[in-house]
């Protein structure tokens, strides 16, 4: 909750100037006309709470698809590890290999995988016209303190970890990476077929895993180029802001009239009472306004934020894997990715 609070603390001080401008009028300019009746503004609230309802499962549902993808993409990157483990030998081959150059292979194919975990996250990272969530500042501010990768370093830079020279090069002259390096990863399992070194079946199987990984790849994509429709965005935020405009007018009335009923036994108290309707439209108006907008940052799962698919952290622990089944140095193998503030990226 104090999280929450610090999250929403600027738009607070903005609400809170909306409900204290009506009241100071009212009460101290003496303009007792400037109010509104309580059943239009409980009606439009009524509203709001149903279109804010709708926004938060739509946005839920396409958050939770696309950990469904990711899910999606560790299962098969394990698979795609035992299988380069295990299906590339000498036994099919009439021109044995040594052990050296048979690890050397699996590393490649495994290194070029995880170069297409890299590219995949870095576009899943780019910012689209229609992404608003680190518009505003708050949510810079948590973006900068969680440190998200994809933001920090340059894929030309991590792909130097993975690709040789000429295949990263031929990488980055293309606008779809991470689909040529699937591409790459096809035109070298052809090569050890012709060598023998995978057997006609197993190449096939092989083959249907880079299928698969195409078919993930495109859901993500899918979940990134597409946004939530920008006219129920757009209609939630207008509704929202006529009623916490509205709010102050109605809720000020009523403590008035509350306040005057208390006049005849507690003088001070019911002459001030009215002051009291500041602090409940800001409660009400920030509660509102704090589910609008956890919905508005969902709408978008791989921006960035504390409450997107934490992507980089699933890559990471994909590489792991993968790396420990080929027995890599343990020294060579990074470390998992720290949540910073309860937050994985």
């Amino acid at each position: 909750m104090k999280d929450m609070a610090w999250w929403t603390r600027q738009d607070t001080v903005l609400l809170f100037l909306i409900a204290l401008v009506p009241v100071i009028v009212y009460e101290i300019l003496d303009q007792k006309w400037l109010h509104l009746p309580w059943l239009p503004i409980a009606v439009v609230g009524t509203a709001v709470a149903f279109i804010i309802s709708f926004q938060n499962n739509a946005t839920y549902d396409r958050v939770w698809e696309a950990r469904k993808i990711w899910g999606g993409i560790v299962n098969a990157s394990r698979a795609w590890g035992i299988a380069v483990n295990d299906f590339i030998t000498n036994d099919f081959t009439d021109e044995k290999v040594g052990d050296a150059e048979l690890r050397a292979i699996r590393k490649e194919l495994i290194f070029r995988h995880v170069a297409w975990l890299t590219a995949l996250r870095h576009a899943m990272r780019q910012p689209r016209p229609w992404e608003h969530a680190m518009k505003h500042p708050t949510n810079r501010e948590w973006r900068d303190m969680i440190g998200v990768r994809e933001h920090r370093y340059l894929l030309e830079d991590e792909l130097e970890l993975y690709l040789s020279e000429e295949e990263r090069a031929y990488v980055l002259s293309k606008s779809n990476k991470a689909t040529q390096i699937i591409s790459l990863q096809s035109k070298e399992l052809r090569r050890l077929r012709t060598r023998g070194l995978i057997e006609d079946f197993r190449h096939m199987e092989m083959e249907n895993l880079l299928v698969e990984l195409y078919a993930l790849q495109g859901k993500s994509e899918r979940i990134k180029n597409f946004p939530y429709p920008r006219q129920y965005a757009t209609l939630n935020s207008t509704f929202l802001w006529i009623f916490v405009i509205l709010l102050p007018f109605g809720v000020m009335f009523e403590f008035d009239r509350i306040g005057a009923e208390l006049v005849p036994k507690y003088p001070y108290i019911g002459a001030n009472f009215v002051w009291l309707s500041v602090p409940f439209s800001v409660l009400v108006m920030w509660v509102f306004h704090t589910m609008e907008r956890i919905g508005r940052v969902s709408e978008n799962p791989f921006e960035g934020t504390p409450n997107d698919v934490p992507i980089t952290t699933i890559s990471r622990g994909i590489e792991i894997d993968l790396r420990e089944m080929i027995d890599e140095d343990p020294a060579s193998i990074p470390a998992p990715i720290e949540p910073q503030y309860d937050t994985q990226t």
